[in-house]
């Protein structure tokens, strides 16, 4: 023990006599240790952000698509093929059960007029359990409920980012009247703010209709009982690979779909967005800590350097003290002490950097390992010196 108290005595006062020069050398561990930490910080805030965005979708939440259109080769992508009908969600509510609550929407890009103002966003026609499904509340006034569906009543609740646009103050919206394809339309209800999705869109820039008003007066489809999409939300969190299986086999049956053949509709799960997610994020991660990783190679290689000029000048140095008695061990000890030190010294400096970031013990400890590592090779050149050439040595 005596000896590294020794050795490490020594290795500060080498240090300190050259403190500029350490200090320089000590700059490339900081920035790169300094720059792991924020990379690593900025990966898990991005991980943990989707995380959050996809959560605000829904609780235990399956999404349920139509299928996709094909021409000459070209997909149209989810919902671009109208397989799914009202009849089929209705079919999943009765027939399964897994699932706790049942809702679906039609959507339409359109242009919402209050007096001089317009704005344009998604409309949305669905059914008093959305805001179940989708757990969503409802920030002032309600959501549309069984009597405005079974009488296809024209009223809309507005997403917050619409009601910010179209008022001064959404809490002068309630009752207010808004126009939608020139149709008028009572508002009810400002819904709490969602944020946005995975992908960037903002929940929020929406306003929802009772799904046989916007067939009725919105959408004007050929296809009566069409819908774009289907929520379920599973009666536990357990139960949400169960309630999938069951959607599926249904919705197969009732489609009749042959056992070789493709579904024409697809269910995802929040859990699966998530794990497409956390491994993307998990690549972005790798990625930004590589590129900061480079920067840490760059400062054990002048911590090289610097001990190879440094077993250059104190070779007489060495040549005395091999002379006194000190052993090729001991040499090697003095100077892997010296580089450890700055490397763990620079390590402390650069975990400080990016403090919130990252524990700072590990990575001290990575550090010092980035000194031992690189400050291996000039330690044993100083430690394998012939002392009588050491002390002939200018």
């Amino acid at each position: 023990m005596n000896i590294w108290l020794t050795a490490l005595r020594l290795a500060i006062g080498s240090l300190w006599v050259y403190k500029v020069r350490s200090f320089l050398t000590m700059l490339g561990i900081i920035i790169g240790i300094g720059s792991v930490i924020v990379m690593i910080s900025i990966g898990r805030g991005a991980k943990a952000n989707i995380q959050e965005q996809i959560s605000s979708l829904g609780s235990n939440m399956l999404m349920i698509f139509s299928g996709s259109s094909r021409s000459g080769g070209v997909r149209g992508g989810f919902g671009t093929m109208p397989t799914l009908r009202v009849n089929d969600a209705e079919a999943i509510a009765r027939e399964c059960p897994a699932i706790a609550n049942v809702t679906y929407s039609i959507v339409k890009n359109m242009q919402v007029v209050s007096g001089n103002t317009n704005w344009g966003t998604s409309v949305q026609g669905t059914t008093p359990e959305y805001r179940l499904v989708r757990d969503w509340p409802v920030k002032e006034g309600e959501f549309i409920n069984a009597n405005h569906f079974k009488s296809a009543a024209s009223v809309v609740v507005l997403g917050s980012a619409v009601a910010e646009n179209l008022f001064e103050s959404w809490e002068n919206a309630i009752g207010q009247k808004i126009r939608i394809n020139n149709f008028p339309f009572r508002i009810i209800g400002v819904m709490g703010s969602k944020g946005r999705t995975p992908t960037g869109r903002d929940q929020d820039d929406v306003v929802f209709v009772p799904y046989t008003t916007a067939m009725r007066k919105l959408m004007g489809s050929r296809l009566p009982g069409v819908v774009h999409f289907i929520g379920v939300s599973a009666q536990s969190k357990q139960l949400v690979d169960e309630a999938k299986r069951e959607v599926e086999d249904l919705l197969r049956q009732r489609h009749r779909i042959l056992t070789e053949a493709d579904d024409d509709f697809t269910v995802r799960t929040l859990d699966e967005i998530a794990a497409t997610s956390e491994k993307t994020g998990n690549i972005m991660t790798l990625l930004l800590t590589s590129v900061a990783a480079v920067s840490l190679v760059v400062g054990g290689i002048g911590i090289m350097n610097i001990m190879l000029v440094s077993v250059t000048e104190r070779t007489r140095e060495i040549g005395v003290r091999m002379a006194v008695g000190a052993r090729e061990r001991d040499v090697l000890i003095q100077f892997l002490v010296e580089s450890t030190t700055m490397s763990f010294v620079g390590g402390l400096l650069g975990a400080l950097l990016g403090i919130g970031a990252s524990p700072i013990f590990l990575a001290t400890l990575f550090s010092a390992a980035v000194g031992i590592f690189f400050g291996f090779y000039p330690a044993r050149k100083a430690s394998r010196l012939d002392p009588i050439q050491a002390l002939n040595y200018e």
